[in-house]
């Protein structure tokens, strides 16, 4: 059963690792790889990603990308959302904190935000205005 706007939407909100998938060429399937994103429902999902990474170069090239997120329990569902870029913007230690805080906590999240503001200083953010969405919740299926 497709899931309401809201329902997705508070779904998509939620601390899932998602599927990041770009174009990668003619003779190419897209690129997918495992990502942390952020949202608020009514936001725009954002992720950071290296300003010359591989993924930037092809998000760049496209224009637009796509994230999808799953669970399995209680009940099979996923929500993908696909759109093209709105903004890139300059990263910052705080943004990782922000993002990593979704995801981590304790020291774990210390650690990553002490890491991330030497390592990953390259780092943009990415900003999708979300377009296209299919969802499912499996389980409502009777």
């Amino acid at each position: 059963m497709e899931l309401s706007r809201e329902e997705r939407e508070s779904f998509l909100a939620e601390p899932h690792v998602a599927a990041l998938g770009v174009a990668a060429g003619d003779d190419r399937g897209p690129l997918m790889i495992p990502i942390w994103y952020a949202y608020e429902p009514g936001g725009l999902p954002w992720i950071l990603t290296g300003a010359d990474s591989r993924k930037m170069s092809l998000i760049r090239a496209a224009g637009r990308f796509s994230l999808l997120v799953q669970r399995t329990e209680p009940t099979p569902r996923y929500v993908s959302v696909e759109g093209p870029v709105a903004e890139v913007s300059e990263g910052s230690g705080t943004l990782h904190r922000e993002m990593a805080g979704r995801y981590l906590s304790g020291g774990a999240l210390d650690r990553f935000a002490a890491m991330a503001e030497v390592e990953l200083a390259d780092h943009v953010v990415v900003r999708m205005r979300p377009e296209r969405w299919l969802t499912a919740d499996l389980g409502t299926v009777a």
